[in-house]
């Protein structure tokens, strides 16, 4: 257990944010399984700007690496060129 103040109030920070971070990381993980599992090639590409967007934020903030979200996006791209 922590002897200090301001451990404690760490600790108390950083559960608080890795349960965000967390939350925001499993959203994108759904987001990118959902267009995955998408065979409409209309509906895919409708999708796609949404999943960027939000895989270029988490890479911001470093939730997920940025070259993680650069791979993520160009399967998905390679997927969407291959519905057709």
């Amino acid at each position: 257990m922590a002897n200090h103040k301001s451990s404690l109030k760490r600790i108390r920070q950083e559960q608080k944010r890795r349960l965000h971070n967390r939350y925001y990381a499993k959203a994108m993980r759904a987001a990118v399984r959902k267009l995955r599992a998408t065979t409409d090639k209309a509906e895919a590409v409708n999708m796609y700007p949404s999943v960027q967007k939000m895989l270029d934020k988490l890479a911001k903030v470093n939730i997920i690496h940025k070259n993680k979200a650069s791979n993520l996006k160009s399967k998905l791209q390679r997927y969407i060129q291959k519905l057709g």
